[in-house]
């Protein structure tokens, strides 16, 4: 995730934080070494917990691509033809302004967060294996 980036999913969240009700962090083995990674999602953390959002780390990228179906979205990389796969280390999850909508999945997810914190986990981490 640039500055950039994160500058706009801030702009978003700023805009109506009380929409945002999830943050995923998404993150590999290899990004675990990216001090500027890392950076931001220390910068994302925090202006999560300032505007009570809930954080849940996500081992894989490449599997949350995929089960966000946006594997298809990618499109051709400039050399060699392969799939660029999307950049998902910062996926910010909003509820729509109907108070009558309530997904039940959500609502789970919300809840593990809510139970780790309980247990002074902070930020969940969730693996997803590889198909």
């Amino acid at each position: 995730m640039t500055l950039e980036e994160f500058s706009t999913a801030e702009q978003k969240t700023e805009r109506d934080p009380d929409n945002v009700v999830l943050c995923l962090l998404a993150a590999d083995e290899d990004d675990d070494r990216d001090v500027a990674l890392q950076i931001h999602f220390t910068l994302i953390r925090a202006f999560c917990c300032e505007n009570d959002i809930n954080i849940l780390r996500v081992s894989n990228p490449g599997r949350l691509a995929e089960l966000l179906l946006l594997e298809n979205d990618a499109g051709p990389a400039e050399s060699g033809g392969a799939a660029q796969t999307p950049d998902l280390h910062c996926v910010l999850v909003t509820n729509p302004h109907s108070s009558q909508w309530k997904d039940p999945a959500l609502s789970q997810l919300i809840c593990f967060c809510r139970e780790s914190r309980y247990m002074d986990q902070w930020v969940p981490v969730i693996n997803l294996p590889e198909r």
